[in-house]
């Protein structure tokens, strides 16, 4: 679709990021559409992301996907309606897998996180699930086989297993996961799982293995103890 459309684009691209209006028309419905707004740039691609919703699994999983995210909210029915967020990503993440009736679960996860994938697996037994899971380590290739030289290694002089986030999708494939949930692959490597995997997949844990798995703090303290980040190095 947007191959044929490259050299139609303008200079300008969509920059929802910078958007600074108090009132944003996609959020309201009503308004001017701002410079850099998508469906100001780019209608064909809104309208030929409307149209994928025709698709009647598209659409209840679409479906599901919203009830699920007002159902982590407490009291809606109350006016005025103050937010009242009261679900984890975990209690989610199980409830809207029971909405979609699925019942056999992959994990894939990092070997730096096995403790926190154990104890996922339990709690997502408890509920009735079967668990699949797959460590990202899962084969023993050596990195020497995608092209790694000792220096580039984490653990410089010694054998050292490459991240195979190719073969963990394989596995929960043969294996017919209905759903898949990342725990804290490497950026990259839980790329290429998403793009090989067969059943869609969510995050649950990003790795961030300075922040504790917690990415958003370093946006959050932007300002203060993080400013250095914006400048490259």
């Amino acid at each position: 679709m947007h191959s044929e459309d490259t050299a139609d684009r303008s200079a300008l691209a969509p920059a929802c990021a910078a958007c600074g209006l108090p009132k944003k028309p996609c959020r309201t419905g009503e308004g001017q559409l701002p410079p850099g707004c998508p469906p100001k740039l780019d209608a064909r691609a809104v309208e030929w992301a409307r149209q994928q919703y025709a698709d009647p699994g598209v659409s209840e999983f679409a479906r599901q996907a919203s009830v699920q995210e007002a159902e982590c909210y407490a009291d809606r029915d109350q006016r005025p309606y103050v937010l009242h967020p009261v679900k984890t990503r975990i209690e989610e993440t199980a409830e809207f897998a029971r909405r979609m009736g699925y019942r056999r679960l992959g994990l894939a996860f990092c070997a730096g996180l096995h403790g926190e994938a154990r104890t996922l697996a339990g709690i997502l037994e408890a509920h009735g699930f079967e668990v699949v899971s797959v460590v990202c380590k899962a084969g023993a290739v050596p990195k020497e086989s995608i092209g790694i030289q000792d220096d580039e290694k984490v653990r410089i002089g010694q054998f050292e297993p490459m991240c195979n986030p190719i073969a963990q999708a394989a596995v929960l494939n043969a294996e017919g996961t209905e759903f898949n949930i990342v725990v804290g692959l490497c950026v990259g490597h839980d790329s290429l799982f998403l793009k090989y995997a067969d059943a869609l997949s969510t995050v649950l844990v990003a790795k961030d293995r300075v922040l504790a798995h917690a990415p958003a703090a370093a946006l959050h303290t932007a300002s203060s103890y993080y400013p250095w980040l914006a400048k490259p190095r």
